[in-house]
């Protein structure tokens, strides 16, 4: 039995902070795990700016509204679909990633929780556990699934290294540097053939 767990952001759908950041014009919103390995250090640093400017979920989810998924990302999913038991393994939280799993046509997603206040505010967030990428193919795991993962960013790499095979999908090259283990690709068609490559029960 096999599963592929994907990150969400930048593999399958744009990076939210990102557009976030490009709609308000803060730029120090644009740093992601790609620039800041620590999630607790990078967290911290948003809520504070988003406190500093007056912003909270309304304003983030107006514009999650206007997303769409990466450019053939829908596609990608639909052919893994009828191969592979497929789980998004992400950093966001519930209150951005589910407007966007709907025109992804609705796949598993394990991530974090935001605390939101009467106004709106971003209060704190809660992390569904430490290292929750890992910790979560290695609970596939032992349920007796074989993994195999992709992402893109450092906050992956616990996870494409508990995994069985671990794909690097669009990553930044200080990432591909650090990590010469995974194979990197960008396109999903390239993806799809590294998929079948380290499965153990599709033909490439």
């Amino acid at each position: 039995m096999e599963l592929v767990c994907l990150d969400l952001e930048g593999v399958l759908i744009p990076e939210i902070w990102i557009a976030f950041a490009e709609k308000t014009g803060i730029e120090a919103l644009k740093a992601t795990t790609r620039d800041i390995p620590d999630y607790d250090v990078l967290m911290r640093q948003r809520l504070n700016i988003l406190s500093e400017h007056g912003y909270g979920i309304h304003q983030i989810q107006e514009v999650i509204a206007t997303l769409d998924p990466l450019p053939g990302a829908k596609e990608f999913v639909e052919w893994l679909n009828p191969r592979f038991q497929l789980v998004i393994l992400s950093d966001t939280f519930y209150e951005f990633g589910m407007p966007l799993m709907a025109k992804l046509g609705y796949p598993t997603l394990f991530c974090h929780k935001l605390e939101v206040n009467d106004k709106g505010d971003i209060v704190n967030y809660h992390l569904r556990q430490k290292d929750p990428k890992r910790q979560s193919v290695r609970a596939f795991q032992l349920l007796n699934y074989r993994v195999i993962a992709a992402g893109d960013s450092y906050n992956d790499t616990t996870m494409l290294s508990q995994a069985e095979a671990g794909i690097l999908f669009k990553a930044p090259r200080n990432v591909i540097e650090e990590f010469p283990q995974y194979p990197a690709v960008h396109d999903y068609e390239d993806l799809k053939q590294e998929i079948l490559k380290a499965s153990e029960t599709q033909d490439a």
